[in-house]
């Protein structure tokens, strides 16, 4: 009775189990899918990248190979949802190599196949997690959003803090030195107020406004050592189009850099960073510590915003820092120039191995994640040229980017999807600088970006989880001391 048993459970799983079809014919042309995973390059420890055929079919069935191993998915409702433990199995047989995917669909009773394509599986991993803020649409109020983190080597999400937390006030600008997760900053505004620097157990807050020099600390980027940040102090305001494109303006009146000492509690900055007839803002250092990058657009006394909003655009400049005496240089380069181009630079981000810096470019200003026009470029330090990011470019927005810490992947905000909301590409940077077609952050239903009506805002990445206490933020936020700086 037990073999018979055993005999009959061996039957139904074989009968049930999924095989390769016969083609009856050949479809001259590759499958409608969505996301377009078709052609991308991964690394060998991404989430599966689970996708929706765009075409009416009774049945459709998936053929993966990879090497030596290979596996076949049915499609429920039209989505391959391959399983986890599968995917893994198939990421490590084509580590370095290709996938090759190949889509059959049924209909009329007949079996037709499309044309097989690869998907490239690079030999580089990814750093385990991506930190993000969670925005829904709008432009003034706000009245449900957080910074988020996403285990991008599974669908695992969870909330590092949201302001259903802190009375519903506004959250941003994070960052993580050296992609740390044990060591974090971010800013609130209006209720509580100030910049939260955490370290471990430790939270200490910040008074955003300094003397009568700066107002409030923005666009954060780490020294290497973690002893300084490098920020800017904005006067930002927004303006509306009643006729344009670009829907919406978001300009500064008045914008420098300067450099934070957490040790001492103080403000370093000098005239060429904190000038009158300047604009600076986006400062980012550079991997060993000794320079710091900038945009910087030459105003005039005339310039009046936002009247003049076009005409203000930014160069990419370069000064030496000097972390051992708190100095700077008396020298700035400028490595992408507004006269040479026309056009207008902002969020600079080196790569960690110091040969790679990518910048967005837009016609004009600084705030370009609601232009259409802007792109990403690269500039290489060795041949001390630039270029557009051509293969991970599009036809709309890409904005905001940052690096893995071993330099091979670069996420970053784009509206290419539709239009609207920002959404996380992550693209593979290869040894020579060459951009390869990048991916849609992968999410467990196909469907999600379809339905999910927020925007993934400042995607950084992180070498692993951020454990910090919450309710230590929230304490500190309520009842916390709040550090003052000296200038």
């Amino acid at each position: 009775m037990n073999k018979l048993l055993v005999f009959i459970s061996l039957f139904l799983l074989w009968s049930c189990s999924v095989q390769e079809p016969k083609a009856d014919r050949q479809i001259d042309a590759l499958p409608y899918i969505y996301p377009d995973y078709i052609g991308v390059t991964i690394p060998s420890n991404i989430a599966p990248l689970r996708f929706k055929l765009k075409t009416d079919a009774n049945e459709a069935i998936a053929v993966l190979n990879a090497d030596t191993y290979n596996f076949i998915e049915k499609a429920e409702d039209g989505k391959f949802l391959f399983d986890e433990s599968d995917w893994t199995k198939l990421l490590s047989h084509a580590k370095g190599q290709d996938i090759q995917v190949k889509i059959y669909v049924r209909q009329d009773g007949m079996w037709a196949a499309y044309k097989e394509f690869p998907i490239h599986v690079a030999k580089e991993e990814i750093d385990s997690h991506l930190a993000y803020r969670l925005i829904p649409p709008g432009y003034e109020p706000w009245y449900k959003m957080g910074i988020y983190q996403r285990d991008i080597t599974n669908f695992e999400e969870k909330a590092i803090l949201t302001n259903s937390q802190t009375d519903e006030n506004c959250m941003n600008c994070h960052s993580f030195p050296n992609q740390d997760p044990k060591k974090m900053l971010f800013h609130m505004r209006a209720v509580y107020g100030g910049t939260y620097i955490v370290d471990g157990n430790e939270v200490e807050k910040i008074d955003g406004k300094v003397a009568d020099k700066i107002a409030s600390f923005v666009y954060p980027s780490w020294h290497p050592s973690g002893e300084y940040v490098a920020f800017s102090t904005n006067k930002t305001l927004q303006a509306f189009h009643r006729n344009d494109s670009n829907r919406i303006e978001v300009y500064d009146e008045k914008s420098d850099v300067f450099v934070y000492d957490l040790k001492r509690h103080k403000v370093l900055t000098d005239s060429l960073l904190f000038s009158r007839n300047a604009f600076e803002t986006f400062p980012t250092f550079s991997p060993d510590g000794k320079s710091l990058f900038f945009c910087s657009a030459i105003v005039s006394d005339t310039i009046q915003m936002p009247r003049d909003y076009k005409s203000v655009k930014y160069n990419l400049c370069r000064i030496d820092f000097n972390p051992d005496e708190n100095s700077f240089g008396t020298v700035v380069d400028t490595i992408y120039s507004v006269k040479t181009e026309g056009r207008s630079a902002k969020f600079p981000r080196v790569s960690p191995d110091g040969k790679y810096l990518v910048f967005t470019v837009s016609d004009y200003g600084n705030f370009s994640i609601w232009h259409h026009d802007a792109d990403m470029f690269i500039y290489d330090f060795n041949k001390k040229s630039y270029k557009p990011l051509d293969e991970s470019n599009s036809n709309d927005t890409e904005s905001y980017h940052s690096w893995s810490h071993n330099s091979r992947w670069l996420v970053f905000s784009s509206r290419r999807d539709d239009g609207l909301y920002t959404r996380p590409y992550i693209t593979y940077i290869d040894e020579i600088g060459k951009s390869h077609k990048p991916f849609m952050l992968p999410q467990a239903d196909p469907d999600f970006y379809r339905y999910f009506i927020y925007s993934y805002n400042i995607p950084e990445f992180i070498q692993g989880e951020v454990k910090i206490n919450s309710d230590l933020l929230i304490n500190t936020a309520k009842n916390g001391t709040t550090k003052q700086i000296g200038f």
